[in-house]
């Protein structure tokens, strides 16, 4: 029994999965912006993920000098350089299968999607086999890059994924991107999640964890990531969409998007039953307004309605073409022949178009309320993860589909998994700025300058999109920020009544919980407001937060509060806050008071002195 004095918790052995630059100039983050190019190569972004191409162009290390001397870790069966700095690969339990590869070598894709997307290389004429040509690039370029291989061909193992978190605060990795999560969002403590684990353990260590916050969305409740010492990051739209023009019989061009079936598989289901269009196979979110090419007569003839589907092509022949059947949707059957020319069209023939509402948040983005503590705000922000080109590995096909043949050191994907890096990149930016910055400063910066999304076309509100999308540039100088230590993170899981034996396990020191060390999550010092109710309910709450001055050397900042609601009253005390000095903190209260009058009353705090605007939401919502 001495040996489980040092477990923090017991977690089932379960398997995650993967959440799959133009993107860049769409946040207003140009190639030349400006940098601390000397700080930015000594910047370490560690990506545990399925692995690397290091072969790509993304990745060479040309002009790159040697790795940072506080650099601790190795390359594992793998030649890195000095652009790729560190590689491991992580199977604690379990066999590789016969088409994995016992190394950090990306046999997916998925990884060397993230990592270019996070500190690619700027690559000019990048495409995708012809498709979507222009500049590739990461968002920090110069930094160095460390993989961490826990996903596999049959998944991300948990206990992979906590070994790749120590080893890589171990190793010395400044930024964490993690777009690997949970298929469910199950777990009713934050130490049920690896990735809570993993990021506390990296925040001791001043290390910022940038996480997907899952791609099961849009119903609520359903992101995992709700820690509140790491990042929790939702996927939004930019104003680039690929569409495919479709002729009819009278000469009428339509632009409708066209997707084959093996292209939208659903989480856990085959490949061949999707490419089939089997309808308990295919991903609603990927189907629904479009036209879906089938390699069969799907039987029963509903297939696609569930799923959205504009209509569908199906090439097949198994049956005789002059053998009629009803659909429930337009479908047309066409010889073998034809469909494959179809799909080659498909593949190669698809053009860019302009998405003028962009950004919305992807259908498929996880949804908050906080289901663990409803009063800490989820996600946290937005980022790009709709139609972003970046680096793949040519050992991955880039449907993903085994069968297919192509390959290409680029690809289009979407998904969380594709939001997480950019933030990562932006946290590391700011950071190349200034390196001392906390992981609770840097996420506070990154907040509380993002920029509102315009959630009214799809009814979406804070708990898609946290605190708006990502405003890089801005965040390096975000005025005022809120900290928040280790210690209140203690305080925060006392009050949430963790015992002192466990919490111990998690902190590795004499912490204890005591009477005067619970803390109330109303006072955790979080740079956003949440507060869930009941419609009859009569609310009477204060909140308490600490800011620190990182703007100008003498300033002072009025609170000025939106309230959409006329039940509802927000009051801010004091309303101003004057600042004698860079580094000079001052305490404040928010009061919220009356009965909410919808299911969610979103609002938000500026701080404003004129140079700067320091925005945070606070959000009131029904719980079910």
């Amino acid at each position: 029994m001495r040996e489980m004095d040092s477990v923090v918790s017991v977690i089932p052995d379960s398997i995650q999965k993967p959440q799959t630059s133009r993107s860049w100039n769409f946040l207003g983050f140009p190639e030349d912006v400006k940098r601390n190019t000397v700080e930015e190569s000594n910047t370490i972004i560690g990506v545990i993920d399925t692995g690397i191409w290091i072969d790509a162009d993304s990745f060479k290390d040309t002009g790159f000098g040697p790795a940072p001397t506080k650099w601790k870790g190795i390359c594992q069966d793998f030649t890195c350089n000095n652009k790729v700095i560190g590689a491991r690969h992580l199977r604690l339990k379990g066999l590789i299968s016969r088409d994995d590869i016992k190394s950090p070598n990306d046999t997916n894709g998925h990884g060397s999607h993230c990592a270019s997307i996070a500190a690619g290389n700027i690559v000019r004429s990048a495409s995708v086999l012809g498709f979507a040509p222009g500049t590739s690039r990461g968002g920090v370029p110069s930094a160095r890059i460390a993989v961490y291989k826990v996903c596999w061909e049959v998944g991300c193992s948990t206990v992979d994924i906590l070994a790749a978190y120590d080893y890589a605060i171990a190793d010395g990795v400044d930024i964490l991107s993690v777009s690997v999560g949970a298929t469910t969002a199950g777990q009713k403590n934050y130490f049920d999640d690896p990735h809570s684990i993993g990021a506390f353990h990296a925040m001791k260590k001043g290390i910022l964890t940038s996480t997907s916050a899952d791609n099961l969305g849009p119903t609520p409740y359903t992101t995992s990531k709700l820690a509140p010492w790491l990042l929790s990051v939702a996927a939004s739209t930019t104003n680039t969409t690929f569409l495919t023009r479709v002729q009819l019989g009278n000469g009428k061009i339509y632009e409708i998007p066209l997707v084959y079936g093996g292209d939208a598989t659903k989480a856990g289901a085959n490949s061949t039953l999707s490419s089939a269009c089997f309808e308990n196979a295919l991903d609603a979110t990927v189907v629904k307004g479009k036209i879906l090419l089938c390699d069969k007569i799907p039987f029963p003839s509903f297939v696609g309605l569930a799923q959205g589907a504009a209509g569908v092509i199906i090439r097949s022949d198994a049956v005789p073409l002059d053998v009629s059947k009803v659909f429930a949707l337009p479908a047309v059957h066409i010889s073998l022949s034809d469909g494959n020319l179809i799909y080659s069209y498909l593949k190669s023939s698809s053009y860019e178009g302009k998405d003028t509402t962009a950004p919305n948040i992807g259908h498929f983005s996880s949804r908050g309320p906080n289901k663990i503590t409803p009063e800490i705000l989820k996600p946290d922000l937005a980022a790009p993860g709709v139609n972003i080109v970046a680096g793949w590995s040519p050992l991955g096909s880039i449907s993903e589909v085994k069968s297919d043949p192509r390959r290409s050191e680029y690809n289009v994907q979407f998904g969380t998994s594709m939001a997480c890096p950019h933030v990562t990149a932006a946290a590391a930016y700011v950071k190349t700025f200034h390196p001392n910055w906390s992981p609770a400063v840097l996420k506070s910066a990154l907040m509380t300058t993002a920029t509102p999304i315009n959630g009214a076309l799809k009814g979406d509100n804070e708990f898609a999109y946290g605190a708006g999308q990502i405003n890089p540039i801005k965040a390096v100088n975000p005025g005022l920020v809120y900290d928040a230590t280790e210690t209140d993170y203690v305080k925060f899981l006392c009050g949430q009544n963790y015992s002192t034996a466990f919490l111990q396990k998690v902190t590795g020191d004499n912490s204890t919980c005591t009477g005067a060390n619970k803390g109330s999550v109303l006072d955790l010092n979080l740079p956003s407001f949440a507060l869930s109710t009941t419609r009859s309910k009569t609310n009477d709450v204060t909140f308490s937060r600490t800011v620190t001055n990182v703007g100008s050397s003498k300033s002072s900042y009025k609170a000025k509060i939106t309230t959409p609601s006329s039940s509802l009253s927000i009051k801010v005390e004091p309303n101003v806050l004057s600042f004698s000095a860079l580094g000079e903190k001052k305490t404040f209260t928010l009061k919220i008071e009356g009965k909410i009058d919808a299911d969610t009353v979103s609002s938000s705090l500026v701080w404003d002195d004129g140079t700067f605007q320091v925005r945070s939401p606070v959000v009131v919502y029904v719980l079910p």
